[in-house]
């Protein structure tokens, strides 16, 4: 099957090169511009580019695929039998939609129609799901509102980061995609149920605060759904503080102790106190402009004592 394939991020690349394996001819990859990266702020391909130019797939990287034109016509020129769209990170408008014999299909990381949006890894943390999925739509120009044609459920590993679960969901949407392509022939398309839909906006680097007045379960989720990105952060003696890693402590500390104060600083990590009289173990965290450590190696040389501030 001649193919168009949509997609940026790390998470796309299963699918590509799924497709590739299968015998599918990718005749073109689009992709997002090259954005600013690194210390020195400069141009950087994106995953999927990389992985094109390596294979010798033609790439375009349209700023605003609906108002460009040009793009538009290379895309057509291909007269691919199907596009297929994985994490692309913008609206395709009908006219690319509707082009291929088997029009457009996309790869969406959540048991649909819950968690439409560009963010439904972290999102489904955040609510506390212990199960979501990837869900294999035929696309219109409405976000993630398509007809079903195939989907799988994935359990969420209780301390599992969004970062690995979009991993392992990258490497299940691979197989459900080349599942679906096998039956696109036969498989009827389900209409979405719209009443059941919940939404999962782009999480910003601002939502990564950590709010220590709320339930430690809380403060745990917000720490996996945040990582590796946007990350979520507190604030010690004002600088700023990543949380990479922790987990709800069993540990008994003091009977009275203010959100965000740190109770205790055994080897297992930072105690900090949080809403509800629960407690936060942080594991590993990065302090501002320094390398990821440990939460103990940060409390050594006496910087961090029982009684200090995380806020």
């Amino acid at each position: 099957m001649r193919v168009v394939f949509f997609g940026s991020p790390e998470a796309a690349i299963p699918s590509l090169e799924a497709l590739l394996r299968a015998g599918h001819t990718v005749e073109l990859v689009v992709t997002q511009p090259d954005r600013p990266a690194g210390r020195g702020r400069k141009l950087a391909a994106g995953p999927i580019k990389k992985l094109a130019l390596e294979r010798g797939i033609p790439v375009v990287q349209p700023e605003r695929i609906r108002k460009d034109e040009a793009a538009a016509g290379h895309i057509a020129n291909v007269r691919a039998d199907l596009h297929v769209v994985v994490a692309y990170g913008q609206i395709i408008p009908l006219s690319i939609i509707d082009v291929p014999r088997y029009k457009s299909i996309n790869v969406h990381f959540s048991l649909l129609p819950k968690y439409r949006g560009a963010s439904p890894v972290q999102w489904a943390i955040l609510c506390g799901e212990t199960e979501t999925g990837v869900t294999i739509i035929r696309l219109n120009e409405r976000m993630d509102e398509g007809d079903i044609l195939s989907a799988v459920a994935v359990g969420i590993r209780p301390e599992e980061s969004a970062g690995e679960l979009e991993a392992r969901l990258a490497t299940v949407g691979a197989g459900l995609l080349l599942r679906t392509l096998e039956r696109i022939d036969s498989l009827a398309a389900v209409p979405q149920d719209h009443a059941a839909a919940t939404l999962a906006p782009k999480v910003k680097k601002e939502d990564g605060k950590i709010d220590w007045t709320k339930d430690a379960a809380d403060v745990d989720r917000k720490v996996r759904a945040f990582t590796p990105k946007p990350s979520a952060f507190a604030f010690f003696k004002g600088r700023r503080l990543i949380v990479l890693k922790g987990r709800v402590s069993d540990r008994l500390g003091r009977a009275e102790f203010a959100p965000g104060e740190v109770v205790a600083v055994p080897k297992e990590g930072l105690i900090v106190g949080c809403g509800g009289r629960s407690l936060y173990r942080i594991e590993r965290l990065q302090p501002e402009s320094k390398r990821a450590m440990d939460g103990y190696a940060f409390t050594l040389g006496g910087r961090v004592r029982p009684g200090d501030s995380l806020d």
